[in-house]
């Protein structure tokens, strides 16, 4: 299927977005439609399934015949076979008239399942005669009646998983898994959430005749970077608060997380919840630095440990810095005035004790296995800069040189990787 063909659909069921994992799952929906077969829609709650059902539909040669939705978590076990399947009269309580059911009221049509995970053990029963042999039975009766209907389902979880805890009946998980398809969740859909996000702001302005709101560039890495657990109809609600609420029109990174709900802002830098920077898209990468820079201490801290314990050390400089050591080790360190050092450090048996218990020195003379510690390679080592680039090009070389990748292990937007490659001349060939 071509581009252009894949964007008419888009415009035509109104499907906003350009990322490579929508359009694939587009295609599929557009070939599996002139067929009769079986499809299973996936996905997270939010993310757009019902749309696909609708593409199917429309684009089958079932156009013309009708189209039901049907939540099957909304609606009571009790009564679920009835709704889908229909009733005879005093078939139970309250039925004083036959009715019939969605099966026998769309046949030639298409039925599209949703939340199909939620159906009853009972109903998947009926569920599979109708897919299997295209005949179901009214509740109350013995009467075996015919439909000719498409069922499209789709679901929120993972039904092999339902499958192995008996939730879902294994037989019915492969008839409706004819034909799968994946609509990929907000937060993998790339700059699809800035053009929703205008979309949305766009629409909702034009309906309460407002002018709509512009976004900054940090407010704007605030969209990319959330993880949106509702998806679109999260984003859809956002859109909505930020356009009705706010008074000014140009909305900073700052005013837009007071509509993120607090729960979910752990995915989010530190930098938006200290309120000390709005610089965002060059923070980023520094706060994963001191991380790393306090593990390396950590780590120090436990070798000078070590060395205490293995009678490697000066016992006077690590007296005298005992309270650097405190929680580091699983037993307390001893540092006695018996303890007689032997080394500084256990790299090679030439080196000689320090002349002042205050310097932190080595005879390198006879050892190049040696290591100079000065202020100027402890400077060195200090360097968020040259750390930002060391932890960028080992993020792009374990990644195969593939950005999108190296930011996702980064924790940070493709395009600020981007800039940052720019910034620090990395070759990424």
């Amino acid at each position: 299927m071509s581009p252009q063909e894949i964007q008419s659909i888009k415009s035509r069921f109104g499907i906003i977005g350009n990322s490579s994992a929508l359009n694939y799952a587009i295609q599929i929906a557009a070939q599996v439609a002139p067929t009769d077969l079986t499809v299973l829609i996936t996905g997270e709650s939010g993310s757009g399934k019902e749309s696909f059902s609708k593409i199917i539909h429309q684009l089958s040669t079932r156009k013309h015949g009708q189209f039901i939705a049907i939540n099957c978590g909304a609606i009571p076990e009790g009564t679920i076979d009835s709704e889908l399947f229909g009733h005879e009269k005093g078939a139970f309580t309250g039925a004083v008239d036959a009715r019939k059911g969605y099966f026998e009221v769309t046949d030639g049509g298409t039925i599209f399942l949703d939340e199909i995970a939620e159906m009853p053990l009972g109903t998947q029963a009926r569920l599979l005669r109708v897919l299997e042999n295209k005949e179901f039975i009214r509740v109350g009766s013995s009467k075996i009646m015919k439909t000719d209907v498409r069922v499209v389902a789709a679901t929120n979880v993972n039904l092999m998983q339902a499958v192995e805890k008996g939730r879902f009946r294994e037989d019915l998980y492969y008839r409706l898994n004819t034909v799968p398809i994946f609509v990929p969740p907000l937060r993998d859909r790339g700059d699809d959430v800035l053009m929703l996000f205008r979309k949305f702001t766009a629409d909702f302005s034009e309906r309460q005749r407002i002018r709509p709101v512009q976004l900054t560039e940090d407010a704007r890495e605030v969209l990319l970077s959330y993880r949106f657990p509702g998806n679109i109809r999260q984003l859809k609600n956002l859109a909505e608060q930020v356009s009705i609420l706010e008074e000014e029109r140009t909305i900073n990174g700052r005013s837009l997380l007071k509509y993120i709900p607090d729960a979910q802002r752990s995915s989010l830098p530190d930098v938006f919840r200290d309120g000390q920077s709005q610089d965002f898209n060059e923070r980023e990468l520094l706060y994963k630095v001191l991380f790393d820079l306090k593990r390396d201490v950590t780590e120090l801290k436990k070798l000078f440990v070590e060395m205490a314990q293995n009678g490697a050390g000066d016992g006077e400089i690590l007296r005298q810095h005992a309270n650097l050591f405190q929680g580091v080790a699983d037993e307390p360190v001893n540092f006695s005035e018996n303890h007689t050092p032997t080394r500084y450090l256990p790299v090679s048996s030439t080196a000689t004790p320090p002349t002042s218990p205050n310097v932190f020195s080595l005879d390198q003379s006879n050892d190049s296995s040696f290591v100079d510690v000065t202020d100027e390679s402890e400077d060195e080592s200090l360097s968020l800069e040259k750390k930002e680039k060391e932890m960028i090009i080992k993020a792009l070389r374990k990644n195969g040189n593939k950005r999108k990748n190296a930011a996702q292990a980064l924790g940070i937007s493709e395009r600020t990787l981007y800039r940052k490659i720019k910034q620090y001349e990395i070759d990424e060939e």
